[in-house]
């Protein structure tokens, strides 16, 4: 087959004959192939040549009638070839011009079509394909738009309902990670009056006269120096922490402390040893010992109790902190952000489920720059792989997150060592409503939500290599604002 084999004047037309011949419109009347006759026509695309190129208006639909085409979309500024065919009667181009609603909004080409060899093609215009099939086929075509509003409807409906419930799980743990800061400030808040009615009463005894005034400056200055040392005091285990409670028990019996056993702990816990007690005991009274070492006790406990609420509050503020750049809210959709900051809020949200059992490895290149993105988008596609992350280990095993440059593109690696994905279902897995989880625990939407993200919103890409035990999903994005979308919907 060449160009120049054929007549160039006029457009080269089918017969009836040759259009029965290919398997699309083999059953259509004479009518029909009569009126196909009449509007389609035959065109020649040397190889190397477009035939279409995807995001262009879809004035044309394609039946392949000599030579090979390849069909390819661009992800990522990357050109990947989808599929490749030679088959007499294949077809392409504006396949949807038949649906009313395609029609009407201007479908654009979805991918494109590029010559492999030379190639023979019978082209019909869209404006006019479109119109005819409906009228020829009314109840086909009720049935198929059906079909094809029943798909978007319900992909719209369950991608809703599973971020909601997606969110409502976030919710649950957020509130139990926030419950358990808040009871223990609540609860160090609670002693800490009773240590200070404490303090209270030993200032009462002070004052009248129960104890010498000229000890109180003492008092104080050991009091100053317990303070350091609780700021100080090293963590000890539990063999080390039992000995020394019971070296401080004993020297308080010994120096006629009443209780001694009960305030042993807290004095150890604080960093207050046998030596350092017998250092502030000497320069005290000894009619004093008591006094001085309840009051030291009361420093102890106070110092140990405001610590206690300082770091109950330090996390709570962190956990809204984390779930205010979860949500990114008061912040504009898209922006330059840290993806370090992004996945470290996402585990944040995340840590109940997460749980104890799985070991969570952070593998950051922070040389990487911060890049343009859907930031709460984004971390939707992070809940959504650790999501899927934890559920193939069964909630035990080591998660790892880890982020690399490759070029011009930050790479975001999801990694797990949980059962792996068969290899007969690696192509599905971006398929919408396809799931490998049991029936009522997965909606098959997740992956599919994350790849349109990922690819559709950031002219990114996913990648996926899986085997027993090591599963990781690969997230590359472009590290230059990509030209943003015509839609921004991801449902």
């Amino acid at each position: 087959m060449s160009p120049r084999n054929e007549p160039q004047n006029e457009p080269l037309k089918l017969t009836a004959d040759d259009l029965r011949g290919l398997f699309l419109f083999q059953h259509l009347d004479e009518d029909q192939l009569a009126w196909l006759v009449e509007h389609g026509q035959v065109e020649i695309r040397a190889a190397g040549s477009a035939v279409h190129t995807e995001g262009e208006p879809a004035t044309c639909f394609f039946v392949l009638l000599d030579g090979t085409i390849a069909l390819s979309r661009d992800i990522g500024g990357q050109r990947v070839e989808i599929n490749r065919t030679d088959h007499r009667g294949a077809y392409f181009g504006a396949t949807q011009a038949y649906l009313e609603t395609d029609a009407a909004s201007g479908t654009a080409y979805q991918m494109t079509a590029e010559a492999i060899t030379d190639v023979r093609l019978y082209q019909l215009p869209a404006r006019d394909f479109g119109p005819i099939v409906r009228e020829w086929f009314p109840m086909a075509m009720h049935l198929l738009e059906g079909l094809l509003i029943g798909m978007r409807n319900t992909q719209r409906i369950v991608g809703q309902r599973e971020r909601l419930l997606a969110l409502g799980s976030l919710s649950a743990g957020l509130t139990h990670e926030l419950n358990n800061p808040a009871a223990a400030a609540v609860r160090a808040t609670a002693a800490l009056r009773e240590r200070v009615a404490g303090m209270r009463h030993k200032l009462a005894m002070l004052a009248g006269g129960s104890i010498d005034p000229a000890t109180l400056p003492v008092l104080v200055e050991l009091q100053a120096e317990a303070v350091e040392r609780v700021a100080k005091a090293p963590e000890l285990g539990p063999m080390e922490a039992a000995d020394r409670e019971d070296e401080v028990g004993e020297w308080l019996a010994a120096h006629g402390v009443e209780g001694g056993w009960e305030l042993a702990p807290t004095l150890v816990a604080g960093g207050l040893d046998v030596a350092w007690l017998e250092h502030a005991v000497n320069r005290c009274p000894q009619t004093a010992t008591e006094a001085a070492v309840r009051w030291l006790g009361y420093t102890v406990e106070t110092e140990t109790l405001m610590n206690e609420i300082e770091d109950a509050t330090t996390r709570v503020s962190s956990l809204v902190g984390a779930a205010k750049q979860y949500s990114q809210l008061d912040r504009a959709p898209f922006q330059v952000v840290d993806v370090h900051e992004l996945l470290d809020s996402t585990l944040v949200m995340m840590g109940r489920k997460i749980g104890d059992r799985v070991r969570v490895v952070k593998d950051y290149d922070r040389s990487l720059p911060a890049l343009p993105a859907y930031a709460a988008e984004l971390n939707q596609v992070w809940t959504n792989l650790v999501d899927n992350a934890l559920a193939a280990m069964g909630g035990e095993g080591t998660l790892t997150v880890r982020t690399s440059r490759r070029e011009d593109r930050a790479v975001v690696e999801i990694g797990d060592t949980g059962v792996g994905i068969a290899p007969e279902l690696l192509g599905r897995i971006f398929e919408p409503f396809f799931t490998t989880k049991p029936v009522g625990e997965g909606t098959g939407l997740g992956l599919d939500i994350s790849w349109r993200i990922v690819v559709n919103k950031h002219r990114g890409d996913i990648q996926v290599e899986s085997a027993p035990g090591d599963t990781r999903f690969r997230v590359l994005l472009p590290l230059v604002a990509p030209p943003l979308p015509e839609s921004t919907t991801t449902a």
